[in-house]
């Protein structure tokens, strides 16, 4: 089973917010996922984002991929493979 790091699309029209979840990579956008772990919000101004590091490490170590908008905000984060 090949597993990502990915977005998951919440809110409204035009004012979308994001959950960062680990699912399988079958799986639609929003659809079934294994495990959230934190937010991304880029409406506001910075943008910000909240990340669970010792659950993201953990995916990164268990050979979870993420995605590349996921990776830049792992980037950001301080969180590497």
């Amino acid at each position: 089973m090949a597993v990502k790091i990915r977005l998951r699309r919440m809110g409204q029209k035009k004012a979308p917010m994001y959950r960062i979840v680990v699912a399988d990579s079958r799986s639609p956008r929003d659809g079934r996922f294994i495990e959230e772990i934190g937010t991304y919000d880029p409406n506001t101004d910075p943008s910000t984002f909240k990340i669970d590091e010792e659950a993201a490490k953990k995916w990164l170590s268990d050979g979870a991929q993420p995605t590349e908008v996921v990776g830049k905000l792992f980037k950001l984060a301080g969180i590497s493979k």
